[in-house]
């Protein structure tokens, strides 16, 4: 008996020091410890900045806010995301609820027949038993902390759940966003082709005039007649283009959105501050999908415990107490009372090697998450890195092409000018025509390529690093 006592106690120390499962030492980053530098980056290196805390700090147009907020709620994909989340918080209630005995009250009638030739007394015997219990079996005490392995693997993989919901949600607000301006780009580049149509019927309607009185050519009038043509087809083509995004807008929703919330041609809608190059990588670590891999790793290092603890033997109870009668009106009564003690010791001798398999499983699991989780770094910090090289060079390209807007709106007054007083042939002016068009279009790609790149780095930075301190200080204990 003395031995026993030595080994359960040891048994204890051994579960009390929590060295089944591997220490867990958060991996270095294997990215640069600062953003790349250059010419396409804009500004040199600065000090520390970082992403707004939340989406409505970041998002300042009205009506996108509140198509936002209805986004929030209806989603479907959101949902089931925040749905996930229950069900894994339960499965860790679930896991941790085996750390304590469960205790169940019992009652019980067994009635029996004796055949005559079976009986001690010859007769036919009927005998009947009544018990009520209380008590609990199969527990196992967790001296090598299996069952606490376990329960930390299910916390990680609930907290996991939580950074990818939020990871979501993130995602999930970028790309409303994102719909919202192109649908309002697309508008822009419909109003452009319409107003276009109207000016082209009326040169055409100029030149057929001119050519009826013969002083402009079949050719000139040929060629009035394709930009017409193609401003019209531009008209069909972007009127299909913003009801489909108008259909994805009302998709991300989750529900219709009311024409006043609709933008009208493409604005500022974001207002984030500089974001210089010299931002530090650590700030990576903070993403939710980061997070999310560095918990599903976690899970895996409290696997290798549970392998771990395979190895070693394992004791259940099993424990009640209460009373037994044969009649049901001596149940309670003086020396009815019944008791059971029932402790189980297994101990693992030959399992042909399925132990250490599923050790191996757990270690190469560990290193599989962990690969893992440095390409998510490696992967946010090019997404981060190319956000903040557009981030350096689109407000020249702006500039640049406003300027060729304005260049090019000029060169077709001018040929306009030449062609009327019989300088130049009809050519330049459609040739002036054309390349304005283009200018113009190009000039809304450019702003809504502007604007696309703040949400990409909001996105790319994980939404704010405030906010995603606040929500893991939230999960930290579901």
């Amino acid at each position: 008996m003395s031995g026993c006592r030595l080994f359960i106690f040891a048994a204890a120390l051994v579960a009390g020091c929590g060295a089944l499962a591997p220490m867990y030492h958060r991996p270095d980053l294997p990215v640069p410890a600062s953003w790349p530098s250059g010419p396409a980056y804009g500004a040199e290196p600065g000090g520390p900045a970082k992403a707004p805390v939340d989406w409505r700090d970041f998002i300042i147009d009205s009506k996108l806010q509140q198509v936002l907020a209805m986004a929030l709620a209806n989603n479907r994909d959101l949902r089931a995301s925040a749905l996930t989340i229950e069900k894994a918080q339960a499965q860790y209630q679930i896991q941790r609820s085996l750390l304590f005995p469960h205790i169940n009250a019992s009652a019980a009638e067994v009635g029996t027949l004796t055949p005559a030739d079976l009986s001690v007394t010859g007769t036919r015997e009927v005998l009947h038993e009544y018990s009520v219990g209380l008590g609990f079996s199969s527990y196992e005490l967790d001296f090598f902390g299996r069952i606490r392995n376990l329960k930390d693997e299910a916390l990680e993989q609930y907290l996991s759940t939580e950074e990818g919901h939020r990871s979501t949600q993130i995602s999930m607000v970028a790309q409303v966003a994102s719909t919202y301006l192109n649908l309002a780009a697309d508008q822009e580049h419909l109003l452009l082709a319409e107003n276009t149509l109207q000016n082209q019927q009326s040169a055409y309607a100029l030149d057929k005039r001119r050519f009826e009185l013969g002083i402009a050519s079949q050719l000139d009038l040929s060629q009035a007649q394709s930009l017409l043509d193609s401003a019209r087809g531009d008209v069909a083509r972007y009127t299909s283009v913003v009801a489909q995004d108008l259909n994805a807008l009302t998709l991300l929703s989750g529900a219709s959105i009311p024409g006043e919330l609709l933008p009208a041609r493409l604005t500022k809608v974001t207002a984030v501050r500089e974001l210089p190059s010299g931002l530090p990588s650590q700030l990576l670590q903070r993403r939710p999908d980061i997070l999310e891999a560095e918990h599903q790793l976690k899970a895996a290092n409290a696997d290798i415990g549970v392998a771990r603890a395979a190895f070693f033997p394992s004791i259940t109870l099993s424990s009640s107490i209460g009373t037994a009668s044969t009649q049901l009106s001596g149940l309670f009564k003086a020396g009815a009372r019944t008791w059971l003690f029932a402790p189980q010791l297994n101990l693992p001798i030959f399992d042909g090697g399925s132990n250490s398999a599923n050790l191996k499983v757990a270690q190469a699991n560990r290193k599989i998450f962990l690969a893992q989780y440095e390409k998510a770094i490696q992967s946010a910090f090019r997404e981060v890195a190319d956000a903040l090289a557009d981030h350096g060079t689109l407000g020249t390209q702006v500039a640049a092409q406003q300027s060729l807007v304005d260049t090019t709106a000029q060169s077709l007054r001018l040929s306009l000018a030449r062609y009327q007083q019989g300088v130049d042939s009809y050519l330049a002016v459609l040739d002036s025509q054309r390349s304005l068009y283009t200018a113009q279009h190009s000039l809304i790609n450019l702003k809504l390529a502007q604007e696309n790149n703040l949400l990409n780095l909001y996105k790319a930075l994980g939404g704010g690093a405030a906010a995603a301190d606040s929500a893991t200080a939230e999960t930290a204990a579901p």
